[in-house]
């Protein structure tokens, strides 16, 4: 799927340098971002959601330590019943510290797309304005793909104060 954008952004590019009068420029959306008061709102609140999530799993995590302690502790004056059984309530708990795990990362990866979609969709038009204003004919993402560009080509301080004065 790179392989392929990088295909397709190449034959754009080539096809934007044909024309003379081309000018490309580059956001550092990442940077546009959290650069934004929006952005900075989101990843507080982002921050503040995951930190309270890792606190209770740091609970979970010490209890779990502590059960597989006393269960090591026990072990050798337990009957192999209730050892047996203890060991499966032991393992249960960790399937259920995973399982907490996992729905926490998506949670908090939920979270985060809900917080910046809305930053991201404004910051496109924002982006297309300050492009047309400019006289932009392509604008790129600055991601791995863009190797080298002039400092005159980066949009990013433009379009972040634009996303700002836009209410």
């Amino acid at each position: 799927m790179k392989k392929q954008m990088a295909i397709i952004g190449s034959l754009v590019l080539a096809a934007c340098l044909a024309r003379a009068e081309a000018k490309i420029g580059y956001v550092d959306m990442q940077k546009a971002i959290q650069s934004t008061a929006a952005g900075k709102k989101a990843k507080t609140e982002l921050e503040t959601e995951f930190n309270k999530k890792k606190k209770d799993l740091e609970k979970k995590e010490a209890d779990l330590k502590k059960m597989g302690e006393d269960l090591e502790r026990k072990k050798s004056v337990l009957s192999e019943e209730v050892l047996s059984k203890k060991q499966a309530e032991f393992q249960e708990e960790m399937m259920k510290y995973r399982d907490t795990v996992g729905k926490s990362q998506v949670e908090i990866q939920k979270k985060e797309h809900d917080l910046t979609a809305p930053i991201l969709d404004k910051m496109k038009k924002v982006i297309e304005k300050v492009a047309k204003d400019k006289g932009y004919s392509l604008v790129l993402e600055n991601s791995q793909m863009v190797l080298f560009a002039t400092s005159d080509s980066d949009l990013t301080d433009d379009v972040i104060k634009a996303y700002e004065k836009e209410k």
